[in-house]
């Protein structure tokens, strides 16, 4: 870990008298005691900041953010759309036609391409703004002092000198000086490396050694989480001049790139290859023509410039350039949609995830239950009530200053009991490891170290056991006696906590885990947490729209499969931590595919089976509300919290619900496939219909040798016109049938529809090339036929949609958005009527004579109707391809290698 210094504002940045600047150094840090900081930053702890004094220092210091992203200005913005390399190519093309003399091409393709690059800026930032709306709703915030009143602000508003408060579950939101303390654990593993919890206290560092970021006791640093405690501190750093901030590129880097965003990339990747072949066929194509002397009289210069353009022209028509457009469009109504539904979302990517997710792993509190948590058993050995393990569970829970549990508030809830002669001397607070929770109480000049946590763990210290008022030896028989009765109240469907305790021959200033020794079993409290009502419409909703429910729980499997029972969850197979443990990842790769619910495990195996999974061909999302699940949450594709859960735990999360209930997630659901299934539209629209018109035009341009197919212009202008007609996608409805069940973007399925769809359309575009060349005769430089193509092309690539964004039929049972039918006809009837204008000498066309307009209709009569039933066709032969269960190829070929094995 490298120690940096901050980074500082110049001296002219800095701040009136009201705020000063951060201390030059980390040993300034460390070394200035609390008065000399608050006085350094013109604050108090009694008052704080002023808003005055706050709003300087966030004008100095900037937002609180670590990886601030560049907002470019609009205009710079709308300028960086123009990096597209093809764009760049026929910009480049279109000054050296007008360096000929040759003004109204290049002023027509300009005009293509600035109306083309203003519709993507257009639809991006529109789609970028909805999602900043969103993601207000769910902006994580910090408890500060201001004005002498304590408020919640965003993350980004925090500044240096601001006084604030955190409590377990707390995102640290800046690097501070704690002022004061109270049995404070700091999670900084994502920072320092450490395994655990790191102990916090107000206690300055002695300034003749500035020890290791390890060993910063009295500091806080931003990023970090508090796993049990409370503090007040002052904050020193913030943003880029945080310890965090400075190694922020080393730590956290690019996420993971989604399932969907790979298969883009692939997408890309055919694309480009697809265009580069072609493009430079059909230029080395023409070259050919010159060299051959078939080009007539046009000077060679003219040939040369004409088919570059040509080619750029081409590559931009085969390019789907509006995919970014498209796609956020798609996800920013998705969003939108989703957020009507309850369910919030907080990186837009993580849309095709969720619509992609086929396996949901979560606890079972909160999600199958209510997590209203009921105390109704506090027993002895016996199962005989005792009114000292209340007493003792209810001091164990009152006393506790660390992450409280559902468990604890129902100890307090269920009786209020006079404690005001115990007086707490010191606590151990829980952790994931030990699994229980320790306080020291003195009562009466006596102290009691009394503990509370898992049975099992609580059993572990016990040494002696009490039963009626007797003090007696626990034997390997009682050890067994304990368990059964923790196994019987389990069965029942009880979540069960062991209670012990042991008085204090010895007193100190603090005790720690090693005290937890030697201890007197008291016995049981048992809570009970009702199944949610909606638990059985969720789990059929998750079986329709095949979502495997997976339960992954740190609880018992005896009361989990208790829960499983009653709310009708098959039981598949249950497997324990213990045996996780035991298993290599080969053995665990298979076990993940059979069993569904995992019990007793820890947020380490949670992680380990979620991996699995994910290695197996699955889109996992995890659904968690704790410090715990934050990990996991970054572990799986789509990590999911609920509104009131932990800091860290929605800071981790994509996907933030509203109200947790998995009927709400399953709904999120169908709003992500929906989006995926709109994007889906504009990529096969685009690699079928639209890549067999550049397939002709490619085609076309070596067997006519005095003229183009179409101009370049006439081209740029079919290509803006199809992709306005697009841009209406969006808004289209989703086939029932098609969202049942979890899609992912298939290269090789794009392929093989491209290759059936592309030559449908080439077809009826080389009968179009045959009826022009021998029915009607060509006007000086092909001016009829290229008008008579254009509109041809543009018909039937335009209208094709309507086939393509269903699989059942288009006109009786899957009716299109009043939006997708009106831009559709709209842009046919544009590209029919443009030749009829006076626009028409802009674009080198003519008027067509009536007995072509014959010819269009049934044209497009013919070549919807066989575009229907290639379809038909198409997904008779690849459905069962498509819709197949994810084959785990590790667990497949480790299991072939076993069979061999003798």
């Amino acid at each position: 870990m490298k120690n940096m210094a901050a980074a500082q504002p110049d001296e002219k940045d800095k701040p009136e008298e009201s705020v000063n600047s951060v201390p030059a150094s980390n040993e300034e840090v460390l070394c200035l005691s609390i008065d000399d900081i608050l006085k350094k930053f013109k604050t108090s702890l009694s008052t704080g900041l002023t808003s005055q004094a706050a709003e300087k220092a966030l004008e100095v210091f900037g937002p609180n953010e670590v990886e601030k992203k560049k907002r470019r200005t609009a205009l710079v913005d709308f300028f960086y759309k123009f990096r597209n390399p093809l764009i760049i190519i026929l910009l480049v093309a279109a000054l050296i036609t007008a360096a000929t003399g040759d003004t109204i091409d290049p002023l027509i393709i300009s005009i293509i391409i600035l109306v083309s690059v203003t519709l993507d800026f257009v639809q991006e930032n529109r789609a970028e703004r909805a999602a900043e709306e969103l993601q207000q709703r769910v902006a994580t915030t910090a408890a500060v002092l201001r004005d002498s009143v304590r408020k919640q602000i965003p993350l980004s508003e925090v500044v240096p000198g601001d006084v604030i408060f955190l409590t377990s579950g707390d995102i640290v939101p800046a690097d501070a000086r704690i002022v004061a303390s109270k049995d404070l654990y700091i999670d900084q593993s994502a920072l320092t490396g450490e395994s655990f919890p790191a102990e916090k206290t107000s206690m300055p560092i002695k300034p003749q050694c500035i020890p290791s970021v390890t060993e910063w006791t009295d500091y806080l640093f931003m990023g970090t989480s508090v796993v049990s405690g409370t503090c007040n501190a002052v904050v020193v750093k913030t943003g880029t001049a945080t310890e965090y901030g400075q190694i922020a590129k080393e730590l956290a880097g690019r996420r993971p790139a989604t399932e969907f965003e790979t298969g883009l990339r692939r997408f890309g990747y055919m694309i480009t290859q697809i265009t580069l072949f072609l493009v430079f066929a059909v230029f080395i194509g023409r070259i050919f023509l010159l060299t051959q002397g078939l080009t007539g009289a046009q000077p060679a210069s003219t040939f040369v410039l004409q088919s570059l353009l040509f080619a750029a022209a081409l590559a931009v028509g085969l390019t789907p350039e509006l995919l970014p457009a498209i796609l956020s469009l798609n996800l920013a109504k998705g969003a939108v949609e989703m957020s009507k539904k309850e369910v919030i979302v907080k990186r837009l990517s993580s849309i095709q995830n969720f619509g992609s997710m086929d396996v949901l792993c979560t606890d079972k509190t909160g999600t199958l239950t209510e997590n209203k948590v009921t105390l109704v058993l506090h027993v002895d050995l016996e199962g005989k009530e005792d009114e000292r393990v209340l007493l003792y569970s209810y001091l164990n829970s009152y006393y506790e200053t660390g992450l409280k549990s559902p468990l604890d508030d129902s100890i307090l809830r269920h009786q209020e009991l006079d404690i005001k002669e115990y007086k707490k001397i010191d606590e151990v607070p829980f952790d994931f490891v030990r699994k229980r929770v320790s306080i020291v109480v003195e009562y009466q000049r006596q102290r009691f170290f009394i503990t509370k946590g898992a049975p099992e763990e609580i059993a572990k210290v016990c040494s002696y056991y009490e039963l009626e008022d007797l003090l007696l030896d626990v034997t390997p028989e009682i050890h067994q006696k304990i368990e059964q009765k923790y196994i019987e109240l389990s069965n029942q469907g009880y979540r069960v906590l062991g209670v012990c305790y042991k008085k204090l021959r010895e007193e100190k200033p603090n005790y720690t885990v090693n005290d937890e020794t030697e201890m007197v079993f008291l016995g049981f409290v048992a809570f009970l947490d009702p199944p949610k009502e909606s638990a059985k419409k969720s789990l059929e909703l998750l079986k329709q729209y095949k979502i495997e429910l997976k339960i992954l729980t740190g609880d018992n499997e005896l009361v989990t499969k208790k829960v499983c029972e009653e709310i009708g969850f098959e039981i598949k197979q249950i497997v324990l931590g213990s045996e996780i443990l035991n298993m290599t990842d080969t053995q665990l790769a298979r076990v993940v595919e059979t069993a569904n619910i995992f019990a007793r495990v820890t947020p380490g195996q949670k992680d380990r089976i979620m991996t699995a999974l994910k290695n197996n061909g699955h889109v996992v999302g995890f659904l968690g509300d704790g410090i715990n699940d934050a990990p996991s949450m970054k572990v799986s594709d789509v990590g999911i919290s609920v509104e009131n859960a932990v800091d860290v735990a929605k800071e981790s999360a994509d996907i933030i619900l509203l109200r947790t209930d998995l009927t709400v997630l399953a709904e999120g659901v169908l709003e992500g496939r929906k989006t995926f299934g709109n994007t889906m539209k504009y990529i096969l629209m685009g690699m079928s219909s639209n890549f067999g018109n550049m397939f002709s035009a490619a085609g076309a341009s070596f067997f006519l040798t005095a003229f183009l197919p179409m101009t370049a212009t006439q081209l740029l202008l079919n290509n803006l016109l199809y992709a306005l007609s697009q841009t209406t996608i969006p808004t289209d409805k989703v086939d029932q049938e098609y969202i049942e069940k979890s899609k992912r973007l298939d290269v090789a399925f794009i392929r093989n529809y491209m290759i059936y769809f592309g030559p449908i359309s080439s077809i009826f575009d080389f009968l179009t090339f045959y009826i022009m060349l021998n029915i009607f005769t060509p006007g000086i430089h092909g001016t009829l036929f290229q008008t008579a193509w254009f509109v041809e092309s543009l018909s039937t690539q335009t209208l094709v949609i309507f086939i393509i964004r269903t699989r059942i039929s288009p006109f009786y049972k899957s009716k299109p958005s009043s939006p997708l039918i009106i831009s559709s006809l709209a842009v046919v009837a544009v590209g029919i009527i443009i030749p009829l204008t006076f626009f028409r000498h802009y674009f080198g066309f003519t008027i067509l004579p009536p007995a072509f307009y014959i010819f269009l209709t049934a044209f497009l009569g013919a070549y919807l109707a066989l575009a229907e039933g290639l379809k038909r066709y198409f997904y008779k032969r690849y459905s069962p391809l498509i819709e197949q269960t994810v084959i785990p190829r590790k667990i497949y070929k480790t299991a072939l290698r076993e069979q061999k094995t003798p």
